[in-house]
């Protein structure tokens, strides 16, 4: 395991969209993080083909068309990402399949156009599917790994939810030890042993092991909050949880992985703070499968800019993944120009600009911020402390910001930020204090403290 002990940039400056400390050179061709915004175009079988028998001939369909509609436009580099359902990754074979099919695809675009593309393939976590045994359900899912390697697929990922089951009981509550039992104790112990397994696969194959996500949890929290007329939940708590979220998705890179980091993961822009790899980020963009109210700070150091996802369903401008796709290229061309003038740094700062200050969940993601919640993490070695650290910065960022009137906060939100402020001191000083209270969780959540530690 490595532990990650200072950051990869001095200054916050120094974190702009297009460049990393570490680029990446993989795929055919394919350059991430090495002076140029990559669009990464994420797509999603139409609801008529879940029949398995129609999957593979569906993801052939959606790359051939993605790649016309790339020539087209003159992209000279791309990747695509293909997301396993719960189907294909129980049945590995026909991930398999999927995979080789689009390889090929990809491989003759590569040679008779000489667009340079990369395959991220992301394998579903299926260990709560019904009708399967948690340890079968896990075994499953590092066949469907080892066979997408196989198959050719440059870039592994996964969207793990280890710990879902007290997260997901104790976010609607408010209840803060659940939340940081969730993410700094039962997470990062998944995520550490999951991704020992992933990543020894990937050496084994020579594929990148592009990271995890807490799509599951931060996003979850994210999507609960809402905009600004319906909200289920106080967006400083999502801002909070979204914080210290980035713990569970770092261990990944501790126990090997190298990015680039996947999309869904808003806490990469922490991440790369830490790490110095390439990040994918999505936000404005990524409006069909969820709204925002992060879209322009998204992507200001991003390496890799999605979509999210879209169904292959057809539009006026062509199918889904085609339009979004055009979408994803105009955006990067225009990053990509900033870059070639040496406009980087303006266009990353009018995007933070754009709307870092209508909501705390969008402040804690600016590079600022990020880096600021980077060094707080760092300076832990016990997860727990960490985790609880990069919470505590979070909300120290936005009452900073709101003391000074750049912050915008309704009276509702400032009562809730003091009193997280207030129950962060009450929090148990460690991880074994905390876990005196798993009993609790135990018989509420659903879930065994020995499937973790």
């Amino acid at each position: 395991m490595i532990n990650f002990s200072s950051l990869a940039y001095r200054d916050w400056r120094e974190m702009v969209f297009g460049r990393s400390a570490h680029p990446l050179r993989y795929g055919l061709g394919l350059e991430v993080g090495a002076g140029h915004v990559v669009p990464e175009l994420k797509y999603w079988p139409n609801r008529s083909a879940d029949e398995m028998g129609r999957l593979v001939e569906e993801f052939a369909s959606i790359t051939r068309d993605a790649l016309d509609r790339a020539i087209d436009l003159g992209i000279r580099a791309l990747q695509l990402e293909t997301e396993l359902s719960h189907i294909a990754t129980l049945n590995p074979k026909l991930g398999r399949e999927i995979v080789e099919t689009q390889r090929d695809i990809v491989e003759r675009y590569h040679s008779e156009h000489g667009i340079r593309l990369a395959l991220r393939v992301t394998v579903a976590d299926v260990r709560w599917t019904r009708d399967i045994s948690r340890e079968d359900a896990y075994s499953k899912m590092l066949d469907a790994f080892e066979e997408v390697a196989s198959a050719g697929a440059d870039v592994l990922s996964i969207e793990s939810i280890g710990g879902k089951e007290v997260f997901d009981y104790s976010i609607v509550r408010g209840d803060l030890k659940g939340i940081l039992l969730a993410l700094a104790v039962l997470a990062p112990a998944d995520v550490a042993r999951l991704w020992g397994e992933v990543s020894s696969i990937t050496v084994k194959h020579g594929r990148l092991p592009g990271g995890d996500s807490a799509c599951g949890f931060a996003n979850t929290a994210m999507k609960l909050a809402g905009g600004f007329k319906h909200k289920m939940l106080p967006h400083v708590l999502a801002a909070f949880v979204r914080a210290m979220s980035a713990l569970r998705t770092l261990k990944a890179f501790e126990a090997g992985a190298r990015g680039p980091g996947k999309d869904c993961a808003y806490e990469n822009v922490i991440l790369k703070a830490v790490t110095g790899y390439p990040i994918s980020m999505e936000g404005k963009s990524s409006a069909s499968a969820h709204s925002s109210l992060v879209g322009n700070v998204a992507s200001a150091v991003c390496d890799l800019w999605s979509n999210e996802q879209i169904e292959n369903v057809k539009l006026f401008g062509g199918t889904g993944p085609q339009v979004f796709l055009e979408i994803l290229h105009y955006d990067c061309e225009l990053m990509n120009a900033a870059i070639r003038a040496v406009k980087e740094t303006e266009l990353r700062d009018l995007m933070v600009e754009s709307n870092a200050y209508t909501d705390p969940q969008s402040l804690v993601l600016t590079p600022r911020s990020a880096w600021e919640i980077a060094g707080s993490l760092i300076l832990e070695r016990d997860d727990y402390m960490r985790a609880l650290e990069a919470g505590r910065k979070a909300l120290e960022i936005i009452e900073r910001e709101f003391s000074k009137g750049r912050l915008v906060l309704d009276g509702r939100e400032v009562a809730y930020l003091r009193r997280l402020s207030r129950e962060l001191e009450s929090l148990p000083d460690s991880s074994d204090d905390l876990l005196e209270f798993s009993k609790f969780y135990e018989e509420r959540a659903g879930f065994k403290i020995s499937d973790y530690l």
